[in-house]
């Protein structure tokens, strides 16, 4: 079976250098449990790096391109060679000075590749390499060129101040929901746009309607449902840093737990499709899928699900996210799999990576 994406985009560049889906969301989807074998989608590597806070006995990472896999080792390096505070430098989550420095001394644990690449990125080393992608310079734009136009940096600071829901909702409604904030939002967050300037283009080939209109009925749900002051995704958007709301592979109580199972870990510069065909493939206890049936026609994700479900024992969890396009288990496989919708919705409700329209929960049948 070939790869509908891997015929669609660049893949020579940092598209996401970060993972912009919720790993604590991820983890109770999966029902992450230490001796399991887990299949993942790398990306920038932070979900394939918080599952093994859950010390498994082996998470699998496959992307099609050299440099989310770079992104990923880097990460690595960084957890063998620096401490907490040093790892949060590097990531571009706190202000930092040195951070040439801290990459030189994880340098010598990188592939010739990985080290190649990132030594000719000096530029995105100093700004923090979770800054490097194509999207996260989308988010750059909307934070240095629309956002002073619609909030001061002062109403910022209040958005992401602790407070209760009473109070969350009234800041949204009298402070922060202007004409100019739902216009300007629109806008940006079209489909001309953000294929212009975050996705590529191709990404949007199976999505349907007006995509400005469901961003910001989500945006509301993140600043009035949950709590702002929480939400490690949305304090990048808007100020840059993720300062003390940190992503779970972040955190301080799981940072030792994922040095300590590194060795753990692989990854693959591989079609899912291609690497599920190859002898030796384990027996997965789960998937974290990301949101990559997104980018496929209806046909080809059925084949693809079918063959990631034949690669898991009985019970796994499948587990992916609809951002734009509607992908949920189809007809033939209810014999194979279970959709777990009331898990998901519940857990989708909580989700702080707030621009998914859904998320997928299905089990394999025993």
């Amino acid at each position: 079976m070939r790869s509908e994406v891997a015929q669609k985009s660049d893949f020579s560049i940092v598209r996401y250098a970060q993972c912009w889906e919720d790993a604590d969301v991820l983890l109770q989807a999966l029902q992450a449990q230490p001796g399991k074998t887990y299949l993942s989608i790398a990306s920038a590597g932070d979900n394939a790096l918080a599952l093994l806070a859950c010390g498994p006995r082996k998470v699998v990472a496959l992307d099609l391109s050299q440099a989310q896999l770079a992104c990923l080792e880097l990460r690595v390096a960084a957890y063998r060679t620096l401490v907490h505070a040093e790892l949060l430098e590097l990531i571009g989550s706190t202000e930092s000075e040195r951070r040439p420095a801290l990459y030189a001394r994880c340098r010598a644990q990188l592939s010739g590749e990985a080290r190649a690449f990132w030594d000719e990125r000096v530029d995105a080393i100093a700004c923090g390499i979770g800054a490097a992608g194509k999207f996260e310079d989308y988010f750059a734009l909307f934070r240095s060129r629309v956002l002073p136009m619609l909030h001061s940096r002062r109403t910022v600071g209040e958005l992401l101040e602790p407070k209760d829901a009473q109070r969350r909702a009234e800041f949204y409604d009298r402070t922060w929901d202007s004409w100019r904030w739902r216009m300007l939002f629109r806008l940006f967050f079209s489909r001309t746009v953000m294929g212009r300037f975050g996705r590529d283009p191709r990404f949007f080939d199976y999505v349907d309607g007006a995509i400005g209109d469901r961003l910001l009925a989500r945006s509301r749900h993140a600043l009035v449902d949950l709590e702002p002051a929480d939400n490690p995704y949305l304090h990048w958007i808007l100020t840059g840093r993720h300062g003390d709301a940190l992503p779970f592979a972040l955190r301080a109580e799981n940072f030792e737990r994922i040095r300590a199972n590194l060795d753990r870990l692989e990854w693959h510069r591989l079609p899912i499709e291609t690497y599920l065909q190859q002898p030796g493939v384990p027996a997965f206890d789960g998937a974290n899928l990301s949101d990559i049936f997104e980018y496929m026609s209806a046909e080809n994700y059925d084949a693809l699900l079918e063959q990631v479900a034949g690669a898991c024992g009985p019970g796994a969890r499948l587990v992916y996210w609809n951002m734009m396009v509607p992908r949920s288990r189809p007809a033939a496989m209810a014999d194979r799999l279970l959709p777990l919708t009331d898990e998901a919705a519940r857990l989708h409700a909580q989700d702080k990576a707030f621009f998914y329209s859904a998320l997928v929960i299905e089990q394999v049948r025993a």
